[in-house]
């Protein structure tokens, strides 16, 4: 098979590197890529969100499939474009990836089709946003509606700073056009989780489980993030959690999607936290999360390329997937300042080549002259492979110290909860 993956993240480098392992693929592109996925891949200079030029090479290349990375492109329509001309994608159409591209949309398809979620309301009235933030207990959850990298809600432990959030969004357009409504919703107390199901559009097949960790800083401190690291699994995901996360929040989801003329075929990445009476949806996302992409890859046993084509063509019933049962754990590395303003250009030496039960990821880098250098905020995803999520974090952080990288900086206790679980055992 030729086979096209659009990005240029660590979630990309961790699909291409599994892909490039499935004796079913020939001819392995990526669109734009990185300087990681070019040693699997031959990259291919095309933004994520030029539909039609993405289009094009797909069918000029005769590609087979195309496995969409972000959430941009999907919004956009690119599964709509590939498909009109012929293309097999992995990926949800332009009207099931609502549930990413508006939170709003989201939080009243959950509402519609009974599926727990918190008390909420949108508004595109700023007046009217911030009456109702004050009805709501403290800590208050502002977030932008549309797209926003990740990055587009905000904590708020007073309603002053609920306040200050809803005119950063929708006054000072902090986010973009993403602000320009927005959800106002309670807080959602309990332990996070990261939940993945492919779905061909009616059957649903569960995935893994993994805990993503936003706050930039230690012990979950500090502004949100697309994300400093993850594990899998998590511990708080328990058979008995899967199991009413998968009747409760995917399912409904997928059927109430089809119903309503969506159908949604990809993957459904839904965030979840776990609260004292029992799972909540945070939000619904439309593709593999990053840095959970990179824990799930390594930690998939199977061939991933079946699997997806499976997703595309509808045929995922009685579809299976192996997993290994060791813990996997990823860190990543994000250049000075990030979330904030970062600056390009800075190299990075001596990143540890792949090993067998680790490797490092690339999420934002260029090769110039001979030279790795960072692009972007997160720069890499150092993942490892262990019998615990201690032992995966020992290997992860030994390989991050080995890298020569003094304008880069990571948080230094992923995969905390769980360590912590073991040590009160």
């Amino acid at each position: 098979m030729r086979i096209l993956v659009v990005g240029s993240g660590g979630r990309e480098h961790a699909l291409c590197w599994k892909i490039a392992a499935s004796p079913l693929a020939d001819k392995l592109f990526c669109a734009p890529g990185n300087a990681g996925i070019a040693a699997l891949a031959e990259c291919v200079a095309i933004g994520v969100e030029d539909i039609d030029a993405l289009t094009q090479f797909a069918v000029d290349q005769k590609v087979d499939l195309v496995v969409v990375g972000p959430e941009a492109p999907l919004v956009k329509g690119l599964v709509d474009s590939l498909e009109a001309a012929g293309i097999r994608a992995f990926g949800p159409r332009r009207n099931a990836a609502e549930v990413e591209g508006s939170k709003g949309f989201m939080k009243d398809l959950a509402a519609r089709h009974g599926i727990p979620t918190a008390r909420y309301k949108r508004f595109l009235d700023v007046d009217n946003a911030k009456i109702f933030a004050r009805t709501l207990p403290l800590p208050v959850v502002v977030k932008a509606d549309g797209l926003a990298a990740g990055k587009g809600v905000i904590i708020c432990n007073s309603h002053g700073e609920a306040e200050m959030a809803i005119d950063s969004m929708m006054v000072g357009h902090q986010f973009g056009h993403a602000g320009d409504s927005v959800v106002v919703e309670e807080f959602l107390d309990g332990e996070e989780l990261s939940f993945f199901a492919l779905s061909d559009g009616e059957h649903v097949l569960p995935m893994i489980s993994a805990q993503d960790h936003k706050r930039i800083g230690d012990g979950d401190t500090g502004p949100n993030t697309g994300g400093m690291g993850a594990y899998s699994p998590a511990p708080v995901a328990t058979p008995e959690i899967e199991a009413r996360i998968m009747k409760e929040i995917v399912q409904p989801a997928i059927a109430g999607l089809k119903a309503e003329g969506r159908e949604f075929k990809g993957v459904l990445f839904a965030g979840i936290m776990v609260t004292r009476d029992g799972p909540k949806l945070i939000e619904y996302n439309a593709r593999f999360g990053d840095p959970e992409c990179e824990v799930l890859c390594i930690r998939m046993m199977s061939d991933i390329v079946p699997a997806l084509v499976a997703a595309a063509d509808g045929t995922l019933e009685d579809f299976d997937l192996r997993w290994y049962p060791d813990s996997a754990l990823t860190v990543v590395m994000a250049s000075n300042g990030y979330p904030g303003s970062t600056k390009p250009g800075s190299v990075i030496r001596n990143i540890p080549p792949e090993q067998d039960d680790a490797i490092v990821f690339h999420c934002g880098t260029r090769q110039n002259k001979g030279e790795i250098e960072a692009h972007g905020g997160r720069v890499l995803a150092v993942t490892a492979l262990g019998e615990s999520v201690g032992a995966a974090q020992a290997k992860a952080y030994a390989l991050v110290d080995r890298i020569d990288w003094p304008e880069g900086f990571c948080r230094r206790d992923i995969g905390w909860r769980a360590i912590a679980r073991d040590e009160t055992r």
